[in-house]
């Protein structure tokens, strides 16, 4: 049987429809607990997110959900979370910032602190899981992406936070489980990903004016015996995060006999789609170009590889072979080349 040209490659896209988000209820840290409680607001799971609530900030669940009764969604970043232990419990402050987008088009940013609590498992006898104690969010005058507390009650400053990088983490963390392929090794615990950071100017901006400043993030996704996948995201040119999907060509590959499948007979584009994760995949800042080499088998002398340039905001396909002869040789043949073109 001939092995798949390709590898499950799933698009993926965010969520913006509160019926859409997909359900997280996870409670293993402080920004795991406040990004469960968001979901559940943003899923209408009012009496989820009122659980997340030692004291609720309501008396009753009906209450609590009518709060929210002009609310469309809230978009949520964190900061670091600051430690303290004290009588068998650990203590977190959280710095948050909300946007509440409204049903009417208008939105409200606020900002404050989230105190969190979790009995010792080692010192109780009944377990009792990371719950918040209390939530102290005020209307805040920065924009959204500014409005993040550098410090919660009288504690000491926070590091300063990185917006786009926690945005990147919450949207991969929201996909990962459904888009990356199972390889043998997925995910990577907390791993931060890899960070670069390059400035550009595009094609339609006047000589005086500044250039524009890209932020791409690379994620694990899997790893197999000869394949490594990686997702990616970046800024866009309003330094929103957006998941990145890359074009590549359908192939229509006849072999002289398909049996061996060691000779080509004929390749043919048979049309362009996208995917999300790039396989054995690099990036290179000096020229902006991300590039994938996709083996088809462990031999590698069946493969896929291509290259994709940064201009005007987006990757753009610029190159692609492939060698479909699984004949113990590397002769790839030129599919798609905008490098060279005039």
């Amino acid at each position: 049987m001939r092995p798949a040209l390709t590898l499950l490659l799933a698009a993926f896209l965010a969520t913006p429809a509160h019926a859409q988000e997909a359900y997280v209820d996870d409670r293993s840290t402080p920004t795991a607990l406040a990004r469960s409680l968001y979901n559940a607001i943003n899923r209408g799971e009012y009496a989820r997110a009122y659980s997340y609530f030692a004291n609720p900030p309501s008396p009753t669940i009906e209450a609590y959900a009518k709060g929210y009764e002009g609310t469309e969604r809230v978009e949520l970043v964190t900061g670091t979370p600051r430690e303290e232990a004290a009588a068998g419990s650990i203590y977190f402050e959280l710095p948050v910032a909300i946007r509440a987008l409204g049903t009417n088009g208008t939105d409200s940013v606020f900002a404050g602190c989230y105190t969190m609590r979790m009995p010792n498992p080692e010192h109780t006898e009944q377990f009792e899981p990371l719950h918040v104690e209390r939530g102290t969010l005020h209307p805040a005058q920065e924009p959204f992406d500014e409005a993040l507390p550098r410090r919660c009650g009288d504690g000491p400053d926070l590091p300063v936070h990185d917006a786009a990088l926690e945005k990147a983490k919450a949207i991969y963390d929201a996909v990962k489980v459904d888009v990356c392929p199972d390889l043998g090794q997925r995910f990577d615990g907390d791993a931060d990903p890899e960070t670069y950071a390059f400035t550009y100017n595009e094609s339609t901006d006047s000589a005086d004016e500044p250039e524009r400043t890209a932020r791409l993030f690379r994620f694990f996704c899997s790893r197999g015996a000869y394949n490594e996948a990686h997702l990616y995201f970046a800024t866009n040119r309003f330094g929103e995060v957006e998941p990145l999907h890359f074009a590549v060509p359908e192939l229509d590959i006849r072999y002289v006999d398909n049996d061996s499948e060691q000779a080509v007979d004929s390749i043919h584009i048979a049309g362009f789609s996208t995917k999300s994760q790039l396989i054995n995949s690099d990036f290179d800042p000096e020229t902006r170009t991300l590039s994938e080499f996709a083996k088809w088998r462990g031999l590698g002398d069946a493969f896929s590889a291509a290259r994709w340039m940064f201009k005007d905001g987006e990757f753009r396909l610029v190159h692609y072979v492939v060698d479909a002869s699984y004949d113990d040789e590397q002769t790839p043949e030129t599919i798609v080349d905008y490098e060279t073109a005039p």
